[in-house]
């Protein structure tokens, strides 16, 4: 098996608790924060990870999941600049050496990647998925 991680995820929607249920079943140590504890118990009940109810913008309930310690922090809320936010605390105050945020706005990316935070923005990817799609029908279209 690989080297067991330590992530804390923040955010519970359905991209957080995936992470947090895909993480967990594969052996890592995970802790899953949310502000909503319904988010918390949508986990699958297989989830072995620690849940806490509370909101990551605040540096106690950072610290209270030990994500000083973590090795990767993804911050996956529906919120760009609660996800902004929580990364950069992780990385320059906590010091993560692998910090992800979840962007929603694709005209966004560009900035948080100048600030040092590696993004995802499931938009942009869903764009490009499309248009390769698309480019390789292109001799399909018409038909």
């Amino acid at each position: 098996m690989p080297q067991q991680l330590y992530v804390v995820i923040v955010g519970c929607g359905r991209l957080g608790s995936h992470l947090a249920d895909r993480l967990s079943r594969d052996g890592h140590s995970v802790v899953a924060i949310d502000v909503e504890e319904r988010a918390l118990a949508g986990l699958s009940h297989e989830y072995g990870g620690f849940r806490i109810h509370g909101d990551a913008t605040e540096l106690g309930v950072l610290r209270q999941a030990k994500t000083e310690r973590a090795d990767a922090v993804f911050a996956t809320t529906g919120e760009d600049n609660v996800n902004l936010m929580v990364a950069q605390v992780a990385r320059t105050v906590l010091g993560v050496p692998r910090v992800v945020a979840r962007v929603s706005n694709p005209r966004r990316e560009e900035t948080y990647r100048r600030m040092g935070i590696e993004t995802v923005c499931p938009t942009s990817i869903a764009a490009e998925l499309l248009l390769r799609w698309l480019a390789d029908r292109k001799g399909e279209v018409g038909r």
